[in-house]
């Protein structure tokens, strides 16, 4: 039976994701010592495990599949996490479906993963080959080319893991950037170890590798390789108006059409909901068709169309009053706007909130906080609207998830991916100005600031010139992207700011010490570099963020 498949298979799989966390972590080709895919991906099924094992014995599959929904999201850690939570939450819908609860077909297997692809790739805006995606749709396609044969079910099950092995090892091929590093995605290979340990307890194989000779050679070419993590930045639309409406449907409608349409109106396209209640989103020039295409499938309430070409006023900064204490609701009245951001340190904390952060979420590099996290911060707040600051890309999706779940506020994410980036966002809050203003303000503020770290090497690899790297080498990374190499923390960030300044030059350099410095060291820093660089006005604060001895911003 299906049901009971899934509640012993789950867990085992699960587990042998967490015992090889650290084997995927260290597949991250860049040398940071906070790879952690592997990580994420193990946190995000331990908490599905969780919900599931809360079942009643007797749960039936529909209760399973909504276990699996719920847990996945809300245990969703990074950007590997958020997408795999919605791979898991396909499929799990797909078995639903199935005719055959008690000896699931190969129809019914292919069924299961047409779903996966379908939602989780309606849950990335921008699907990049070559990855994680790349892999679930290989496999499904293998899974309708499958399901015309008479191959068995467990047939089926073990040439899929065939597939998703083989998959990994050609995603170089259709990504340049992986290529060119010899790499290939930690997301997708982890995916395809949760897929092997599932098909192996299934089909009373747990702790062996499967028989097929092809898996074997696939996984020798992937352990030859690699890995590399690819995060989309966020574009802003070259369309006028914002339109935002809640819409009731009066007759079933394809909601994939329907995208499909407003995708010639405009961008930034988005319904979500389940029949009969859904929100509208797009970005147009003419938000009187985007209305009059959806006024024909029901009715449209509660509709926001907003100019995010006119700013008719200066944005001007205003430091809120700290919260009482984290956790806790202020006393206060209900205000319009409020902040939830991410922060590493005790020192980032702090400036976050003398900046007007609400409430700050432990985690960051090093750790990044669930769905579930970002969506407890979000419902602390004492607002109608809030505002997410993640301070990492590969927190970004985890907050977005968490403000589509939000029930109790308007929520928005500034795609800040560092901390540093959430100040400047802070400094251009118009306490006053509603939501949408302030959003699209604060990402203009964010585009500017360009971001320098300072880190040491946990693995060999290479810079972006080429130059090797070894392992407890001293790194300067600018933007994702190591540009120096050095022994010496100070020199190296020496020379990354001067390597930002030739080619870009800024006037002012706001900078954090991490735990790792101590205040006689980084006023020495701080002084050489007022001397290399007379002309930029520098702003030292102690950070305390872990790992990272110096991070910075020019603006």
């Amino acid at each position: 039976m299906i049901s009971t498949v899934i509640r012993t298979c789950f867990p085992a799989a699960a587990k042998v994701v967490a015992d090889r966390a650290e084997e995927i972590n260290k597949l991250n080709v860049f040398p940071v010592p906070d790879g952690d895919t592997g990580t994420n991906m193990s946190l995000t099924l331990n908490t599905v495990v969780g919900e599931v094992q809360a079942l009643p014995a007797d749960a039936s599959i529909e209760d399973i599949a909504k276990a699996i929904t719920h847990g996945s999201l809300m245990g969703a850690r990074g950007n590997s996490g958020v997408i795999t939570s919605q791979i898991l939450r396909g499929i799990a819908e797909g078995l639903v479906d199935a005719k055959n609860q008690e000896h699931p077909t190969p129809g019914d297997i292919a069924h299961a993963w047409r779903r996966g692809v379908k939602v989780a790739f309606k849950a990335v805006r921008k699907p990049v080959e070559g990855t994680i995606l790349t892999v679930l749709r290989d496999v499904s396609a293998k899974a309708d080319q499958l399901e015309k044969t008479k191959i068995s079910t467990r047939d089926m099950l073990d040439a899929l893991v065939v597939e998703a092995y083989e998959s990994v090892a050609r995603t170089p091929e259709l990504l340049p950037v992986l290529k060119e590093n010899g790499v290939v995605d930690s997301g997708a290979f982890g995916f395809a170890t949760f897929l092997e340990a599932f098909v192996n307890a299934a089909t009373g194989k747990a702790g062996e590798l499967t028989e097929f000779k092809t898996t074997v050679d696939a996984k020798a070419d992937v352990s030859a390789k690699v890995a590399i993590e690819l995060n989309d930045d966020w574009e802003g639309s070259e369309f006028r108006y914002c339109n935002e409406f809640l819409f009731k449907a009066e007759k079933p409608f394809d909601v994939d059409e329907s995208l499909a349409h407003l995708a010639t109106l405009g961008d930034c396209e988005l319904i979500v909901g389940a029949y009969p209640d859904f929100k509208v989103h797009v970005h147009s020039n003419e938000p009187n068709r985007v209305l009059e295409y959806m006024l024909q499938f029901g009715q449209v309430y509660e509709v926001f169309i907003h100019n995010m070409d006119m700013e008719s006023h200066d944005r001007t900064a205003k430091i809120a009053a700290d919260q009482a204490a984290e956790g806790e609701k202020s006393d206060e009245p209900c205000k319009a706007l409020g902040f939830v951001a991410v922060a590493a340190g005790s020192g980032e904390e702090e400036i976050l909130r003398s900046l007007g952060v609400d409430v700050v979420v432990s985690g960051g590099q090093t750790m990044n906080p669930s769905t579930a996290d970002i969506l407890s911060a979000i419902e602390q707040v004492n607002a109608d609207a809030v505002i997410v600051l993640p301070g990492n890309g590969n927190i970004r999706m985890a907050a977005e998830a968490a403000a589509s779940a939000c029930e109790d506020a308007r929520v928005a994410v500034v795609p800040t991916k560092t901390v540093l980036q959430g100040f400047s966002a802070m400094f251009v809050v118009d306490p006053e100005g509603s939501l949408e203003d302030n959003v699209e303000a604060m990402t203009e503020a964010i585009a500017d600031v360009r971001g320098g770290e300072v880190t040491t090497a946990v693995r060999d690899s290479q810079a972006a010139d080429g130059t090797p790297i070894h392992d407890g080498d001293v790194m300067g990374i600018q933007d994702d992207s190591i540009e120096v190499v050095g022994s010496d923390v100070a020199q190296v960030t020496l020379d990354l700011i001067a390597k930002m300044q030739d080619e870009e030059e800024g006037d002012s350099l706001t900078i954090l010490a991490g735990q790792d410095m101590d205040d006689e060291a980084f006023e020495a820093l701080v002084a050489a570099i007022e001397q290399a660089q007379p002309d930029l006005e520098v702003d030292p604060h102690r950070g305390e963020q872990p790992l990272y001895p110096v991070i910075f911003s020019i603006e």
